[in-house]
């Protein structure tokens, strides 16, 4: 799979980033992970052994882009909240008031 990180274009595959990692000790999860055969490694220290690259040149966001295309588990930052629901419009709270259903409720 081609995929653009730092700028950089590089050719990944599934194998090649086990490979890859294969004998690479995780280090502690802080941030955002991902599950790359038994193991559960941050997004920055995938990237950093598979393109060779400083962690300082691309963002989390874009190695784990590439992880979730090719297969492997992603995992959000512990202890990161999930997105709040969407505020009801006035129109949609009007509605619910004079018994109708919001989007919500269906």
């Amino acid at each position: 799979m081609r995929c653009v990180i730092a700028r950089y274009p590089f050719d990944l595959t599934k194998a090649g980033v086990l490979d890859s990692m294969k004998g690479v000790t995780p280090e502690a999860v802080t941030g955002e992970s991902v599950t790359i055969g038994r193991r559960r490694y941050p997004v920055k220290q995938v990237g950093e052994v598979v393109t060779r690259q400083d962690r300082r040149d691309f963002s989390s966001g874009e190695v784990t882009r590439a992880m979730a295309r090719l297969g492997f588990t992603c995992h959000a930052a512990p202890g990161a909240e999930p997105a709040p629901a969407p505020a009801a419009t006035p129109v949609e709270t009007a509605s619910a008031l004079l018994g109708g259903t919001t989007p919500l409720d269906v």
